[in-house]
């Protein structure tokens, strides 16, 4: 039992603190509501889930031998994050509460953990923690385990956009925030790009 506990404690610490994908989830809870954010979280916790349990099962071995290919997922990931920052730039600030299917899409949060290198950080540590022996089962139990914990934890960030709805109650206000968090995943996205290769001895960043 204290393993799971260990394996839930540090998904909780790196899924809950603040990082793009939870920036996104909190921007859209705000802007598009609950409900429509939901397919963010979904596909967030997707994404992440198969890449933390690929990584268990020899992925980062594979990447070790092409550091290249290391080097173009941050750059993708740094590009992504800046088109991500363009987009809320540029929104107009009209609010849409409905759930009407204008928010993140299931492809753009699992794509965002993907171009992540934070995530990649985050899935390489934990799998070097708790399952560095290569069992299997210990490989689907962590995976399964930070899967839960990882979609409870970017839900309640896009819960917490809801709350600011009433004080974003009209375009200006919403475009102020949109920008805000612009600069936010900008600067995310200028830190994954100079912050050094993804490896094992880096320690567990927020996803």
């Amino acid at each position: 039992m204290n393993i799971l506990v260990s394996m839930a404690a540090f998904a909780l610490a790196s899924s809950i603190s603040p990082g793009p994908v939870n920036i996104v989830a909190l921007s859209s809870g705000a802007r598009h509501g609950l409900r429509a954010s939901m397919r963010h979280v979904t596909g967030a916790t997707v994404g992440f889930t198969a890449l933390l349990l690929l990584t268990g099962l020899g992925l980062q071995a594979l990447l070790a031998q092409v550091p290249a290919l290391t080097r173009a997922t941050q750059l993708a990931g740094a590009a992504f994050l800046l088109w991500m920052a363009w987009q809320l730039a540029r929104d107009d600030g009209e609010l849409a509460f409905s759930g009407d299917g204008k928010g993140p899409s299931l492809a753009v949060g699992a794509a965002m953990q993907w171009l992540n290198p934070k995530a990649w950080v985050a899935a390489v540590a934990g799998m070097g923690a708790f399952a560095a022996n290569g069992d299997t089962a210990l490989v689907w139990r962590f995976a399964a385990l930070y899967g839960v914990v990882c979609y409870v934890s970017i839900a309640c960030w896009a819960w917490a956009g809801t709350f600011l709805q009433r004080r974003l109650a009209d375009p200006a206000g919403m475009r102020l925030f949109n920008r805000t968090m612009a600069l936010l995943l900008a600067a995310s996205a200028i830190y994954l790009l100079f912050s050094g290769d993804i490896g094992p001895a880096s320690p567990p960043g927020s996803v």
